[in-house]
């Protein structure tokens, strides 16, 4: 069966089995063994971490699928041509080699991620320029007409990576980066990237088995990422930005539906019983996140408090803390040591041995002052910054009683 598109393509609405193919998935450093662990789960073969990045193996159905429900996944690309350029003009004329009109609209927009290393090509600029020239120059003979450039909003996003002479083209099949999730209606001064957040609530090995909270909430980008966990909804479900693969000539819109159906299939259909608690001194981010939790319906999966975290105590049973404290780069604090010292005293003092804390922070002077010693770091990038995600195991009385018995 066939169904006419109002752009002229055909799209098959019947799913069937695909052919499988190589695909990379973007993601921030640390979060590799994560996202590489969501993208078996949806059917990946040969999957392989790599820096910032995964590689691995699967039909459209896997790229409709990482698309959707991979929490910690920034884009999935889709490589598609792989050749050697010695030099500009060499790559010029192997892109101009492609065949970019079973790839790109004539009518359509697109624009160019380059990243470039060696000594051969030193501009990535450059180099996108002449990939750009070769693909428009092309067209134009092809047609006498030639798409145009978008740096915003691109049907057609390609990536281009060089390595000494070894070039890569990539089609990124998500469009707009998967961080951005759709339910953010509110945004404080300093929000988590929402892969960041999923991914340090998943690198503390919480499995929605025990209460969550973050006792300074902010705008409740935590929040939201573990009751979307809690509740089964893929991490896509609230975004109204269209996929950058409905634009692709081969989209199956059957296929595409069949995944989305059977994974909101799947929401509200755990069994959690727990509580997700949220904290925060400040009203006006409280309020935020109030509006974002509306705006998801998850307001009343999540309770919200006021005041400092020092008074309020975690909701009772065992209990996993995430939390995202100022580090003094956007959130100007008056005295950031004497915070974090507040923070290990309250851990020590008012959450005790039910209650494990992870806590991510890029001031490396100011985390001593918490007075407690981390069993684990994990190296992670909050946008430039290079962070720490420590994880705080808390006991009543000293650690030497705690293992006495074992």
């Amino acid at each position: 069966m066939i169904i006419q598109k109002a752009n002229g393509r055909t799209l098959t609405t019947e799913p069937k089995q695909g052919i499988e193919f190589k695909m990379i998935a973007k993601t921030m450093f640390g979060l590799e063994e994560i996202l590489a662990d969501e993208l078996r789960q949806c059917g990946a073969k040969d999957v392989e971490p790599i820096t910032r990045a995964v590689s691995f193996v699967g039909d459209m159905r896997v790229l409709y699928r990482a698309n959707y429900t991979c929490r910690t996944a920034l884009a999935i690309l889709k490589p598609f041509a792989e050749f050697e350029a010695n030099d500009e003009q060499e790559l010029y004329d192997n892109v101009s080699k492609i065949k970019w009109e079973k790839i790109i609209d004539v009518d359509g927009t697109f624009m160019i991620d380059s990243t470039t290393s060696g000594e051969i090509f030193t501009h990535s600029y450059y180099a996108a320029l002449k990939t750009k020239d070769a693909i428009v120059d092309r067209m134009r003979r092809l047609f006498n007409h030639r798409p145009n450039i978008d740096t915003e909003n691109a049907d057609f996003k390609l990536n281009l990576h060089i390595a000494d002479n070894k070039v890569t083209l990539l089609l990124n099949s998500s469009g707009e980066s998967l961080h951005k999730r759709g339910y953010r209606q509110a945004v404080g001064v300093a929000p988590i990237n929402e892969v960041l957040a999923a991914g340090m609530i998943k690198l503390s090995g919480w499995k929605c088995d025990c209460n969550f909270y973050d006792p300074m909430c902010g705008s409740g980008t935590l929040l939201i990422e573990a009751a979307m966990m809690a509740n089964n909804i893929p991490a896509q479900y609230y975004r109204r930005e269209n996929f950058a693969f409905k634009r692709w000539s081969d989209f199956n819109i059957a296929e595409w539906k069949d995944v989305k159906e059977t994974e909101d299939r799947k929401i509200g259909s755990g069994d959690f019983e727990y509580e997700i608690w949220g904290n925060d001194i400040d009203m006006g981010v409280l309020q935020q996140a109030e509006q974002n939790l509306q705006y998801a319906k998850l307001h009343k999966d999540v309770m919200l408090y006021h005041g400092s975290f020092e008074e309020q105590e975690p909701p009772e049973g065992k209990t996993i803390i995430v939390t995202n404290p100022p580090y003094g780069e956007r959130i100007k604090v008056e005295d950031l040591n004497q915070l974090y010292t507040k923070l290990g005293d309250t851990f020590k003092n008012l959450y005790g041995d039910r209650c494990e804390v992870w806590l991510i922070t890029s001031d490396f002077e100011a985390m001593k002052h918490i007075g407690l010693h981390p069993s684990r770091k994990i190296q992670l990038f909050n946008g430039s910054l290079d962070c720490r995600l420590l994880k705080f195991e808390l006991y009543s009385g000293s650690k030497k009683d705690k293992f006495a018995d074992k």
